[in-house]
């Protein structure tokens, strides 16, 4: 297991710091060890109070973590001021990490200085000359320059410009500007761009430790410079996308995010081999069928998983072409979305042949079931592609006046009759299915 080191501030909120470097080097599967150079006392909405830790205690603690663990990998965030800085770069020379990565956190999110005026020079003239690569935003780039960045062409110069100062590589990432979200990397030999869409979002608290730990610990791991760019960059996007509301002002982002990810897809595999050992084919219905599951908090069918190609019938068992992915189907996303809206933790839906029989002895089990009329689906409605399933699940679950077990209808032209199967999990809802054979 690769260690990496975190040389960072404590946020007592978090979201940040430390504790964002920590639990991002631990989801990606290293051993995170820890230097702290400042106690923060913040929450998302501002820096209240800033206790910097003694320069000497700093390398105390350096001489400690180094001299007997040692480390694959470290990154720089908040170091305070010119004192730390130079301690920080002294340790580093003595004990020749290999890959560092150097976040120069100036500003937090609500605006909070976290860097001294006079230790913006120690971190140029000491510290950049050490680092595998160094990641400012646009207005840290700016202060390391003297001069503003706001545009594409300003990044490129920027990244050339502290290319000069003695980094090894430069990412300048461009998340304070409007549109997609573009970052520039520059080895002093190609410029190369990383896009992704903008995920409008107020929680974005720590989003710069979160991407230089992931950077540092994809490093040491092994991956090349650009292909560790691409991973924490993906890590820190999903992670704002699949963020949990917290506080009054910048939310932290959610860390768990990859290995929630990975949980939905387990469980849906796991579902679907119960399915399968179970010899479930009289369920499969003509036009096939499907398990979602979405994720905590999901949005959007993108955060709903299910099986590409759907799950066919292959005898009296069940089969499917692939694994489950994300995105793969917008049918069974609007159910389970449209179910969520009404009770958030009703996370999971499979579709099953309609027939009489089934739902009798769902009833008899004490299963609750509740129905749609295709018929009765306003014109509007009809006329929306995609929509019917979304209004046909909320009106039952309307006159149910909860999450039923099961919603069926009786279908329509071109519309094969089908019942829905309802539940928090894949296992749950497969359970509840085979327990309607005879």
């Amino acid at each position: 297991m690769k260690k990496i080191l975190t040389i960072a501030g404590s946020d007592s909120g978090g979201g940040a710091g430390i504790q964002a470097d920590l639990k991002t080097i631990t989801v990606l599967g290293a051993y995170g060890l820890s230097v702290i150079t400042a106690l923060t006392a913040q929450n998302t909405v501002k820096v209240q109070a800033i206790h910097e830790v003694p320069p000497d205690f700093i390398g105390a603690q350096l001489d400690s973590v180094l001299s007997d663990i040692g480390a694959d990998a470290a990154k720089t965030g908040m170091l305070a001021n010119t004192e730390v800085v130079r301690e920080v770069a002294d340790k580093l020379k003595q004990y020749q990490i290999p890959k560092l990565v150097v976040d120069p956190v100036m500003v937090s999110k609500s605006g909070d200085s976290l860097l001294n005026t006079d230790a913006q020079g120690a971190l140029v003239k000491d510290l950049l000359p050490l680092a595998t690569i160094i990641t400012p935003n646009l207005p840290e780039a700016g202060v390391m320059l003297g001069r503003e960045v706001k545009t594409l062409e300003d990044m490129a110069e920027a990244a050339r410009a502290l290319k000069v100062m003695g980094p090894q590589a430069v990412l300048i990432k461009g998340g304070h500007f409007s549109g997609p979200a573009t970052d520039l990397l520059f080895d002093g030999e190609e410029m190369r761009e990383y896009s992704m869409p903008r995920i409008e979002s107020s929680n974005t608290h720590g989003t710069g430790c979160t991407f230089s730990a992931a950077l540092a610990t994809c490093l040491a791991q092994g991956r090349s410079l650009p292909q560790a760019v691409n991973l924490a960059k993906e890590f820190v996007t999903e992670a704002i996308r699949l963020a949990y509301p917290l506080g009054q002002g910048h939310g932290p982002t959610n860390h768990f995010a990859l290995l929630e990810k990975q949980a939905t897809l387990i469980s849906l595999e796991e579902a679907f081999n119960t399915l399968c050992e179970a010899e479930a084919g009289p369920l499969i219905p003509e036009v096939q069928a499907n398990i979602g599951y979405a994720l905590p908090g999901a949005s959007s069918w993108e955060n709903v998983a299910a099986f590409p190609g759907r799950i066919v019938r292959l005898g009296t068992g069940a089969a499917t072409v692939s694994g489950p992915c994300f995105g793969a189907s917008r049918h069974v996303a609007n159910i389970i979305l449209t179910t969520m809206r009404a009770d958030p933790e009703m996370r999971a839906a499979l579709n099953i042949r309609y027939d009489e029989s089934l739902l009798d002895r769902a009833r008899e089990l004490g299963l609750r079931v509740e129905s749609f009329s295709r018929a009765d689906e306003p014109p509007e409605i009809k006329a929306r592609e995609g929509s019917s399933l979304e209004w046909g699940v909320d009106d039952a679950i309307k006159r149910a006046g909860e999450v039923p077990d099961l919603i069926f209808d009786l279908g329509d032209v071109g519309k094969e009759p089908m019942i829905r199967v309802l539940g928090p999990d894949p296992c749950s809802v497969v359970s509840k299915a085979l327990s309607l054979l005879p």
